[in-house]
């Protein structure tokens, strides 16, 4: 066999969505293809892998909707220019969980209350202050804010009561299962439909999403919220053939990674497609593969 190409893949905190993605990710991608050697690593998240994607120190990289927005139109951080999508993840809305024996049941409920908002370098804290933004509130000062070293450590404040809530988002979300599972299980506080329309006439790029019912233990209903798709992003310098084998390796293994991760059911080509804000943005590589399948 010639060498195999390798690729590092950064991915986020231990015990948040992004290892639980990549780990799968990089391994069935790496078997569909045996010449490509993909190697996720854990990083702080998202805020990191853009700034290291777009200086070219990591091949591959996952990263929120919200930062890649950010981060392409130089909102609040460099404009970056080295970024090219490779795959749309899954699609991703923020809420907060309590749990089920919580008397919250509204975001104003939980104003000026003990909150758990994730790893301080996710992407879900940018997502937050967005959707907090959005009803008018400020997600440090308008309750009591904790920033975590790894998504992992929220779970157990909210468990032991030293949180009244986590904020996180997607579906089979490690901490929201962790809480789920716990003693008392698990309940969502979403935005409403009034809170919806709010944020989005602020912050239109934000779209609103339904969680399915019983994606999580004991989620008798669905949950509507607002959000955007992760990308796995990839450097512009990533060569052409080599982001044309992963589009190729995903296409080829796309059953074998929803299998792994129910949330990689819907990383496809076709999602990627619609969910790129601009197709420029899609490596040129993969809308090789795309228009030889006919997507483009």
């Amino acid at each position: 066999m010639p060498d195999r190409t390798k690729l590092i893949l950064a991915t986020a905190t231990p015990g948040g969505g992004f290892p639980a993605y990549g780990w799968p990710y990089a391994e069935v991608l790496s078997e569909a293809d045996p010449a490509l050697a993909i190697e996720p690593i854990n990083t702080k998240g998202s805020n990191e892998n853009v700034l290291a994607l777009d200086a070219g120190r990591f091949d591959l990289g996952l990263v929120t909707g919200e930062v890649t927005y950010e981060s392409l139109n130089g909102l609040g951080r460099p404009k970056a220019s080295n970024l090219r999508i490779i795959n749309a993840t899954y699609s991703q809305a923020g809420m907060f969980m309590v749990r089920a024996d919580s008397p919250y049941r509204t975001i104003s409920d939980l104003g000026g209350k003990s909150i758990a908002w994730g790893a301080a370098s996710s992407g879900f804290i940018v997502l937050a202050r967005y959707v907090m933004d959005g009803l008018g509130l400020d997600m440090l000062k308008d309750f009591e804010p904790h920033l975590l070293e790894k998504a992992g450590d929220g779970p157990p404040m909210v468990l032991d009561g030293r949180a009244a809530a986590m904020w996180g988002g997607g579906v089979g979300w490690p901490p929201f299962m962790a809480i789920a599972d716990g003693p008392a299980g698990g309940r969502f506080v979403g935005p409403g439909a009034e809170e919806i329309r709010r944020i989005q006439a602020k912050h239109s790029f934000l779209k609103q999403t339904t969680m399915p019912g019983g994606s999580y233990p004991g989620q008798a209903g669905p949950v509507n919220s607002v959000g955007s798709w992760p990308f796995v992003l990839a450097r512009a310098s990533l060569p052409d053939d080599v982001a044309y084998r992963l589009a190729r390796a995903l296409m080829k293994g796309h059953a074998a990674l929803a299998k792994r991760i129910d949330q990689a059911r819907e990383s496809t080509l076709e999602n990627t497609l619609a969910a790129a804000p601009a197709r420029e943005l899609i490596h040129p590589g993969v809308l090789k593969y795309m228009r030889e399948i006919g997507l483009v």
